[in-house]
């Protein structure tokens, strides 16, 4: 049988990964006008993979697409807010009350150890929004639901578009290690209903705080 050869990856793939690093990054502030001739020069590229690159982003909330004006980097009102946490607080919810039920004792002490993480980085930004959201992920993957795994993934991508301000607020990455600790005591003790809660509560004061 004849090896199979893969592709590389697709050129537009990069280059979505290259915006979508810069849009995080805050090098494109939200509302700004995506320059396409500006991008493609840089970058060394044809507008072609550029444009494919744009409708990925524009797929995933980060940009949006206006007739004849162009793309802009997506700018989330006070109701996209609301409607984004509140659909990452039942789905993820609900996956905290499954790892609850089903997690193995190793999984458990996977998800202690990226607590940690979190709890040793506090006086450093990046890799505390790094962590937070590994943690948040794999208790995901835990749950064992790839299609809420998908669906969360990209609600969380437009959840960046404002999270690393607003996580950041006086006091407010404190409060969010707490409630972090208040779930993985639930979740050592099994507590399916108190990881739910906790849970809740911790999409519901970083609305507020988000605001």
């Amino acid at each position: 049988m004849a090896a199979l050869t893969l592709a590389p990856r697709a050129l537009y793939e990069e280059v979505a990964e290259l915006l979508r690093e810069r849009i995080f990054a805050r090098d494109m502030e939200p509302g700004a006008w995506i320059d396409e001739i500006r991008i493609a020069e840089e970058l060394g590229i044809s507008r072609t993979p550029l444009r494919e690159a744009l409708k990925v982003l524009a797929a995933e909330g980060l940009v949006t697409m206006k007739v004849r004006r162009g793309a802009y980097v997506t700018e989330v009102s006070e109701q996209d807010l609301r409607e984004v946490y509140h659909l990452l607080s039942l789905l993820e919810s609900d996956a905290a009350g499954e790892v609850a039920h089903r997690a193995s004792d190793e999984e458990l002490l996977e998800l202690q150890a990226l607590h940690a993480e979190l709890e040793a980085a506090i006086d450093e930004r990046a890799r505390f929004f790094t962590i937070n959201e590994q943690f948040h992920m794999r208790l995901l993957e835990i749950a064992g639901n790839r299609w809420r795994d998908q669906v969360v993934a990209d609600l969380r991508k437009v959840m960046k578009l404002n999270r690393q301000a607003s996580l950041f607020k006086t006091g407010r990455v404190q409060e969010s290690l707490a409630e972090h600790r208040a779930l993985m005591e639930a979740l050592v003790r099994r507590d399916a209903a108190r990881c739910v809660a906790r849970m809740q509560a911790h999409f519901a004061n970083g609305l507020e705080a988000a605001g």
